[in-house]
């Protein structure tokens, strides 16, 4: 065990106990509550940011940090923001439609979670992952020293077969559909902060991914 796997253990150890230790909850709800586009910037600039250290410890098997690594974490707390307005559009839209009949499961919690996730993961869920992976590349290739970056030259540079083979068709049906129906079993004011926290596990999935090529 390196020093690193301590202190991003410590990290998430530390993000853990604010959410248990009543003094420091009650804080957290009525933050999270007060505030909630800022929650939702701090969640994800914290906790993806973590998750993409963790990919690196997994695929290199030290830690590094990424260059780039504060715009990277800026992008994941306007991303923050942007889901807890999403979360709300579709939990609420699901809501009406089910109380007009446009959806089944009206009355059903189980069913109306699902039904949200899904919507979100197979709509709003591809938007997200390709401007987070245009904002990566365009970061990256900055930082490779690319003088003339255009949209036509982090398109030619993006992997759109891995993007859309995995990420796309195995990530969102497999990971993110079953385990945001978990996120909108929660309260809300939990949601945002157990999505960020799904992002660290993602990180995780992603890297090991990423890894087995290179050990077959």
């Amino acid at each position: 065990m390196k020093k690193g796997d301590i202190f991003w253990t410590l990290g998430i150890a530390v993000i853990i106990g604010i959410l248990v230790v009543p003094s420091s909850h009650a804080v957290f709800v009525s933050f999270t509550t007060q505030h909630a586009y800022l929650a939702g910037f701090i969640k994800f600039f914290i906790l993806a940011t973590m998750g993409e250290l963790l990919a690196i410890r997994i695929i290199t098997s030290d830690w590094a940090v990424p260059k780039g690594w504060v715009y990277r974490a800026l992008v994941w707390g306007f991303l923050g923001m942007a889901i807890v307005l999403v979360f709300g559009i579709f939990s609420g839209g699901v809501t009406s439609a089910t109380a007009q009949g446009l959806l089944p499961g009206k009355g059903v919690t189980f069913i109306w979670a699902f039904l949200v996730s899904a919507l979100m993961n197979m709509t709003f869920g591809p938007t997200m992952m390709i401007f987070h992976r245009f904002t990566d590349t365009f970061i990256d290739m900055k930082y490779e020293g690319e003088k003339n970056i255009r949209i036509g030259t982090i398109t030619k540079r993006i992997d759109w077969n891995g993007f859309y083979s995995f990420v796309v068709l195995k990530t969102i049906p497999f990971f993110w559909i079953p385990a945001h129906t978990i996120v909108f079993l929660l309260p809300s004011e939990y949601r945002v902060i157990a999505a960020a926290f799904l992002s660290v596990a993602l990180g995780g999935i992603l890297a090991f991914a990423k890894k087995k090529p290179q050990n077959n």
